[in-house]
């Protein structure tokens, strides 16, 4: 005979699946599918090829919970004016992918890179930008890094 499921126990499984799928699924999960498919590219009013890396939900920024999204980018000189690019990252692609994260992050970076790098490694032979923005009403507003 198999035991009576416990409603407590079945609202709780919901309420976690609901959560992962709201935040995207597991960091694991979302590393592998970008490494397998190539990452997605994004377009960016330069025309520049950005290709989404992974999105990192786990690791605290400097203004609580934060959303990492990295981008590769080959050729990407430490010159180039990334500016406009990098906030059309920030409003087009991550504010929206933010809506629903648990916990809801305060802070969302944008970071290029010319090659893919493991998350908190250093690489100072691969050139990599870094912007930092919190966010109001649906857009992006860029802070001090």
């Amino acid at each position: 005979m198999r035991p009576a499921r416990r409603p407590f126990a079945a609202l709780v499984t919901a309420l976690a699946a609901s959560l992962l799928l709201a935040a995207g699924g597991c960091e694991e999960d979302k590393k592998d599918a970008g490494a397998a498919a190539g990452g997605e590219v994004v377009a960016v009013p330069s025309g520049r090829e950005v290709r989404v890396l992974d999105v990192i939900t786990n690791a605290r920024g400097t203004e609580g919970a934060a959303a990492r999204f990295r981008f590769v980018v080959p050729g990407l000189k430490s010159g180039d004016d990334w500016v406009d690019d990098m906030q059309a990252l920030c409003d087009g692609y991550a504010v929206p992918r933010t809506e629903g994260m648990v916990p809801a992050p305060q802070q969302i970076i944008i970071s290029l890179s010319a090659s893919p790098v493991p998350f908190g490694e250093a690489a100072p032979d691969v050139v990599q930008l870094f912007e930092s923005y919190s966010f109001k009403d649906g857009s992006c507003i860029w802070e001090v890094f």
